[in-house]
């Protein structure tokens, strides 16, 4: 379809000159006036700067405001066009404080202060409008975008609640939404707990299915989301590795290892490609408009302009901030509530964690809000967007712990939303809602040894004292960790998520000036514990013997100075209580090694199994990981960055694992429901028979890959996307 340049498409920007006000459309101009104006009254009745001598005079402020966002709202797409997302910030925020300003100092009936006033008046106006909304039951996430939604309606020339037209007067378009870290089991409680009324609306309808995919080993963000979006996982063994052609760690919530990743996979035909939009991805999908992705953030977060209606709308932004505060003091309190009420297994929920909840669980879901529903508005072919609220909360409260499935019901809210904006966009949108994997609970490695993974590999090692052994602690960096007393992890603070830091660690790197991109993420980490600029003289560079990395219970071992990979035989004649020592650990439940002709074993406490044969000697170590085990386990451990040595963490009768990292929530190797990810995908688009296989007893899609695939495949017959040449090279095959 064609576009004008500011992407939206030509027969709804046609539309704009027939624009016909409805019912709804006053109904909710009126709402709006009357909570805008009640609200500025009680904030005036608390602020004592500000005074109001005449009632009606709130009601003509109320709508000098909203006039005063009409007006400005081109003017403020201009200066974000050219100054960029802070630019949209800035300005933004300054034009919702003078126009409250001009309002309260020059319209009859009003007695101003300072400007602090004003803005104090804004923050608790915002407040009071978001319990008085929460009071009568109305969608907080409508209010965030309530112009939008009614714009479009407008547009559409429809009343709310009905359809914009006949489905054949509209092309295609798909809405892809990811809900990071649920697991199909977990999604099916929140249905029957009533905590998903829109997708289950949906099932019952019989409008999407419900099915579930098998998200391989490693079961991480980075690589299903690679998968996702490009078609490829092979060069993503894990959420942070070892790279001895880069001599350092690559950690991929880091800008420029996330952008090295996509430039190695990516082939210019993601998902995204043609016109797409990815918002909160960790990679683009080959996007033509990218907002907070992971992968260009060097680039910035964005078109500035994409940000202005969440900026600039009057009390959307200042709401969001105060919301997040009593978000973080809800964190503190039910932290706090699992610690009195003995609540385990559990991990620390203080340091950075509580302010990461509230920026994810509230600016970032607004904020998130607003720019897919204004891309649904715009008619962009494609849109992609990755929720992290569900997987954040899980990692530190667990999966199934209340926060958690809270934390679902205000995603199933969003996407409710975005229902209704789709339902008027100048597309006709189908929504796909998936996931990038699950998560298992259970305690941590080193609440079941007392000791760290890193420490319990340099003990082994028989390092003594330990001097240069490097790890991916839990921020991303390379760094030698103390071994803490026994007991002592579960009350270390630990930091937050490295995978949920996304989105944040997105803004936070494209807001950081002057940051050099040939500088990013180029440390190392030397046995004197010094970081150096990896393009230091060579005599300077001196590399870690061992570098350990837990990503949820997959556990990797890498020997750096070695310039290959060490098989399991040179293990065991370098160190030989390493190996018998790691396969004896009861947090340990397989140790897979490679052999001098290829030969890949996993062994385990009461025997070993030769995964490219099927051999087994003694009791087979897998047993308890399911039928797929044997063929994920084959495959990660021949990627190219795949440690030296490859573990996976034991897994009980009930599907506790033990995370190698202070997670007590996790996901990365196997056992419990990290495997089983989520796909509800509208009844007319099929997933056909033969792209299933069999897993314990269950045919499934097995791998992002082959999601991908299928993702394509339906753009394809949606016709949003033109047909592949049957003779086209294959795309991450998943073999």
């Amino acid at each position: 379809m064609p576009r004008d340049d500011g992407g939206m498409s030509v027969p709804a920007r046609g539309r704009l000159a027939t624009l016909r006000l409805t019912a709804a459309d006053v109904r909710g101009a009126a709402w709006s006036l009357v909570s805008t104006a009640a609200g500025l009254g009680l904030a005036i009745w608390v602020v004592p700067g500000v005074e109001v001598t005449n009632p009606w005079s709130l009601v003509l402020a109320a709508l000098a405001v909203a006039v005063g966002d009409a007006l400005l709202r081109p003017v403020l797409r201009g200066v974000a066009r050219r100054s960029g997302v802070v630019g949209a910030l800035v300005s933004g925020v300054v034009a919702q404080v003078a126009v409250a300003w001009a309002a309260l100092t020059y319209l009859p009936g009003f007695r101003s202060g300072t400007w602090t006033d004003v803005l104090a008046v804004l923050v608790i106006a915002a407040v009071l409008m978001a319990l008085g909304r929460w009071v009568v039951g109305a969608s907080d996430n409508e209010y965030v975008i309530g112009d939008l939604l009614r714009r479009a309606r407008r547009q559409a020339g429809v009343p709310r609640g009905a359809a914009a037209g006949a489905a054949a007067e509209r092309p295609a378009g798909l809405l892809v939404v990811l809900l990071d870290g649920v697991a199909r089991p977990t999604l099916d409680y929140a249905l029957q707990a009533g905590l998903a009324p829109t997708l289950a609306r949906w099932l019952g309808d019989g409008t999407h299915h419900l099915t579930t995919w098998w998200a391989r080993v490693p079961a991480t963000t980075p690589a299903s989301t690679v998968g996702l979006l490009h078609g490829s996982t092979e060069h993503v063994p894990a959420f942070r590795w070892w790279s001895r052609a880069l001599g350092r760690l690559v950690v991929t919530n880091r800008p420029a290892d996330a952008a090295v990743v996509e430039a190695r996979t990516s082939d210019g035909a993601g998902l995204l490609a043609g016109g797409g939009v990815a918002v909160s991805t960790m990679f683009s999908g080959d996007a033509a408009t990218s907002l907070l992705v992971m992968s260009r953030a060097r680039e910035g977060l964005g078109p500035g302009q994409m940000f202005v209606h969440f900026f600039a709308s009057p009390f959307v932004l200042v709401r969001a901030v105060v919301v997040a505060l009593g978000e973080l003091l809800k964190e503190l309190y039910q932290g706090w509530q699992q610690a009195v009420r003995g609540v385990e297994p559990r991990v620390s929920r203080l340091g950075w964690y509580p302010v990461l909840r509230a920026v994810t669980n509230v600016v970032l879901r607004d904020l998130n809000t607003t720019l897919v529903a204004e891309q649904l508005v715009r008619g962009a072919p494609v849109v992609c967007v990755d929720l992290v609220d569900y997987d954040e909360i899980a990692h530190h409260a667990g999966p199934l712990r209340p926060e958690s499935l809270r934390a679902l019901e205000g995603l199933d809210r969003v996407v409710g939303l975005w229902e209704q904006v789709a339902a008027v966009a100048p597309r006709r949108y189908d929504v796909v809602v998936l996931s990038d994997h699950g998560q298992s609970l259970g305690p941590t490695f080193e609440q079941v040894t007392g000791r760290s993974f890193l420490d319990e590999v340099r003990r082994l090692m028989a390092l003594d004292p330990p001097v240069d052994g490097a790890r991916a602690d839990d921020d991303g960096r390379a760094r030698d960790g103390a071994a803490p007393a026994r007991g002592e992890g579960r009350r270390r603070a630990t930091a937050p998520d490295s995978e949920a830091w996304g989105p944040a660690n997105t803004a936070l790197n494209a807001l950081r000036p002057g940051q050099p991109d040939a500088q990013a993420g180029r440390m190392l980490v030397g046995p004197d514990r010094s970081e150096r600029r990896a393009d230091a003289a060579p005599a300077l560079l001196e590399l870690p013997e061992v570098a350990v990395v837990g990503s949820g219970n997959l556990g990797m071992v890498w020997f750096p100075r070695e310039p290959r990979r060490l098989t399991g035989d040179e293990v065991r004649a370098r160190w030989p209580a390493l190996l018998p020592g790691l396969v004896a650990n009861p947090a340990v439940g397989v140790v897979v090694e490679r052999g001098p002709r290829g030969e890949v074993r996993a062994h385990g406490q009461g025997g070993s199994r030769d995964l490219l044969t099927g051999e087994v000697v003694g009791a087979d170590p897998l047993a308890s990981f399911g039928s797929r085990a044997a063929a994920d386990l084959v495959r990660v451990a021949g990627l190219e960055d795949a440690g030296d040595l490859v573990l996976v963490s034991s897994v009980d009768e009930v599907g506790m694992v033990h995370a190698f990292e202070g997670l007590v929530g996790s996901h990365g190797g196997l056992g419990g429901a990290q495997n089983q990810a989520v796909l509800l995908h509208p009844a007319h688009l099929a997933v056909p028979d033969d792209e299933l296989e069999d897993v314990d007893g269950t045919p499934m899609l097995v791998g992002a890959e082959a999601v991908h695939r299928r993702l394509v495949a339906w753009l394809t017959d949606l016709g949003v996307r033109p047909p592949v040449a049957e003779d086209a090279p294959g795309r991450g095959s998943g073999a």
